[in-house]
């Protein structure tokens, strides 16, 4: 099956999901010199590097296609907030901000597309990464009828522009200015949950993660000598309070990026394994993530018992790979969610932690009506919890199962030690 060609999408209205920089305006630019009728869509998504969302628009009439923001920072947060609430990182233990962004930007924009009667949706992916496995599927699935354009798996494509000074210079035939700049030793895509650096310099494992200088924080090296602390209410499992102050989830977000940015926390490295089978390394910037997820941690371990614990884990694993593969709307994921939801329905309220030098640690909980820990029983010293003497039964109960393996030669006292078969 060959990939789609410019050439193929005459007479239909396609739809280029944009950020405003070099590729983004060369593809429209070709697009329109081909006579296709050509509408620009991007998403707000709270973009710590775009100052101005505003300026894409201005950035994209230079190449006379008229652009379709699409605020989608509410969105965004409550996507933070189900990630957060279920814990799902992928490979490293990282939060897989680009993931969750992808979910939202697809939903938003092909939302505004179909408003618009958008027939073909255009994605700047590359043909090596993930991007263009989610930009496709979550197409696939919230709109069967459109059809995709990979520019950068278009043959044609590729063979006018090899390389960012050919499109610099075709952008220049017709003055729309084309700032290619020094190599950059890394690139970035942003949003309000996080950053992902990858490419360039990065690909070399022998290359530090420390060459990234840090957009949200500081490395955990430059912090301050000072702990932090801060208080957290939490409402099943939902931030509602930092500090005491009431916040939307939008606030929530910002104000944690803040604070866990500042004293270097939620930066992450990872080898990760990328959808179509290969490996890909980064560095991962999510501080606010990382200081909500940590906290809501210590409050999980008042409220979860050891089989919820354990189911909990399991889908939180399932969550985070559906969205790394782009499968935030399948039916797994949804009962998965579901699950979680009720799972930390007793998740409710205040940790108070300490963020210093990039860690976060456990200062206090309070007003934890569904704490299972009691102190009395879990007590070394004397106490009106749990009396010693009655767990001399469960002892015995045990003993049943472990003499009953060893009379059966199932006990190896060096289980590690290797044996051939006789």
């Amino acid at each position: 099956m060959s990939a789609v060609s410019y050439k193929d999408l005459k007479g239909q209205k396609v739809g280029v999901c944009v950020s405003g920089g070099l590729d983004s305006k060369t593809v429209s630019k070709r697009l329109i010199e081909a006579g296709i009728d050509v509408l620009a869509f991007s998403a707000d998504l709270g973009q710590p590097d775009e100052t101005d969302i505003n300026n894409v628009k201005k950035r994209m009439a230079t190449c006379g296609v008229d652009t379709v923001i699409v605020d989608l920072k509410d969105d965004m947060a409550a996507g933070c907030f189900d990630v957060i609430q279920a814990q799902a990182k992928y490979d490293g233990g990282y939060w897989n901000t680009t993931g969750i962004g992808r979910y939202v930007t697809c939903r938003g924009l092909i939302r505004a597309m179909q408003q618009k009667e958008v027939t073909v949706l255009s994605h700047g992916a590359t043909g090596r990464g993930n991007d263009q496995m989610r930009f496709e599927r979550y197409t696939n699935v919230l709109a069967p009828k459109m059809r995709v354009y990979a520019p950068w798996r278009d043959a044609l494509l590729l063979e006018e522009f090899p390389g960012r000074s050919e499109m610099a210079a075709y952008l220049g035939k017709f003055n729309i200015e084309a700032f290619v700049g020094p190599k950059k030793k890394y690139s970035t895509d942003a949003n309000l949950a996080g950053l992902s650096h990858e490419a360039e310099d990065l690909e070399s494992v022998e290359t530090p993660m420390t060459i990234v200088d840090p957009e949200m924080g500081v490395w955990p090296m430059a912090a301050p000598d000072k702990v932090e602390e801060v208080t957290i209410k939490y409402a099943e499992g939902r931030a509602t309070h930092i500090n005491g102050k009431a916040l939307t989830p939008v606030q929530a977000i910002k104000l944690a990026n803040e604070i866990g940015g500042r004293n270097g926390v939620g930066i992450k490295h990872a080898l990760e394994n990328r959808i179509i089978g290969t490996k890909s390394r980064g560095v991962y910037e999510a501080p606010g993530m990382e200081l909500l997820g940590s906290a809501l941690v210590f409050l999980y371990q008042a409220v979860l018992d050891r089989r919820a614990q354990e189911l909990f884990e399991h889908l939180s694993k399932h969550i985070g790979s559906q969205i790394y593969d782009g499968r935030w709307f399948d039916p797994s994921t949804r009962a998965s969610l579901i699950a979680i939801q009720e799972l930390t329905r007793p998740a409710t309220g205040t940790v108070k932690v300490g963020c210093y030098k990039g860690n976060v640690f456990f200062m206090g909980l309070s007003d934890v009506a569904a704490s299972l820990y009691n102190e009395a029983d879990s007590s070394m010293e004397k106490s009106d919890g749990l009396n010693p003497v009655s767990s001399q039964g469960y002892a015995e109960i045990q003993s049943v199962e472990a003499r009953s393996l060893a009379r059966a030669g199932l006990i190896d006292d060096e289980p590690t030690k290797k044996r051939r078969l006789a």
